[in-house]
């Protein structure tokens, strides 16, 4: 069965390691023969949640901006991977907002059952990501039928494109494979 499988990148350094890890997932999936699309929030405009509540009920963000279309997107998918730098033991602010604009899919019929997380630091302990995955997994707690599959990790990495010979990325290719 063919996916759709949605890659959502949040750093906004051009050749980040995190954006270079999301491009190995994704070239893995396209060469199992899946679907993939991946977004860049690099240069979109996510305004942040009013908490206003509108979308329970209408299922669509009263603010119309690009984080009311990838909401969209998110809706439709089979799968999503999130890519974000680690930033204070958490995800990038540019991720947090997003994932609090797509509100409007907690009472939708959304498709996406599996969720992962795709995270490069500076640091290289194990521990971390752990804020960066807490912060993710209480996101994809609030979906019941959604789960946070895996979680791929590059520590170590600072500078732009430092990430390269890196195992993450051959996990990364190899994990997208086998979607």
């Amino acid at each position: 069965m063919c996916k759709n499988v949605l890659i959502i990148s949040s750093s906004l350094r051009k050749n980040s390691n995190s954006q270079m890890l999301a491009d190995e997932f994704m070239h893995g999936v396209e060469e199992a023969g899946h679907n993939a699309e991946k977004i860049s929030l690099e240069g979109k405009t996510i305004n942040f949640c009013k908490g206003c509540l509108a979308c329970l009920k209408t299922q669509e963000c009263v603010i119309n901006d690009d984080g009311r279309k990838i909401a969209d997107k998110m809706q439709n998918a089979d799968v999503i991977v999130f890519a974000t730098p680690v930033y204070y033991y958490s995800v990038s602010g540019q991720l947090k907002t997003m994932l609090d604009r797509a509100n409007p899919l907690f009472s939708s019929d959304y498709k996406f059952r599996d969720i992962y997380l795709l995270a490069t630091a500076a640091e290289n302990e194990p521990e971390t990501v752990n804020g960066t995955v807490s912060a993710l997994k209480g996101w994809v707690d609030c979906f019941e039928k959604a789960t946070l599959k895996k979680t791929i990790f590059a520590g170590g990495v600072n500078d732009a494109g430092e990430i390269k010979g890196h195992p993450a990325l051959q996990e990364a290719y190899e994990t997208g494979k086998q979607i």
